[in-house]
């Protein structure tokens, strides 16, 4: 922990657009620009955990049913135009500073992020 004061995390999500392919998308300035950020994050001491996801085609959605059954269905629980396609955990002393790594992610990414809190 950093000293004065508690650290709170934060998830930083990646969002691209449905039918993302990393293979067409991502050039090897912007895979550089990801690893120098997760350096920088390392370094700073912030990051806890990263990872990319799967496409959302690929993904499995499980629905309570009545008599306790479950229904897993093929695909995305939300049908929308933009996916989570990665993410870090990060562990920062406030939002401002967690947003600067979003920032900085933004540029990396060449996407858009969200940055949220975890209660």
């Amino acid at each position: 922990m950093k000293e004065g004061g508690s650290m709170a995390q934060y998830l930083v999500a990646i969002h691209h657009p449905d039918g993302y392919d990393p293979a067409v998308s991502e050039d090897e300035a912007m895979e550089r620009d990801i690893d120098v950020l997760n350096g920088e994050m390392i370094a700073a001491g912030v990051r806890l955990f990263a990872g990319g996801l799967s496409p959302a085609r690929k993904a499995r959605s499980l629905r309570a049913q009545p008599k306790g059954e479950v229904l897993i269905t093929d695909g995305p629980y939300l049908e929308t135009k933009e996916h989570i396609g990665g993410f870090w955990i990060l562990e920062a002393a406030s939002l401002d500073e967690a947003l600067e790594w979003g920032r900085k992610a933004v540029i990396a990414c060449r996407a858009p992020v969200e940055v949220r809190a975890f209660l």
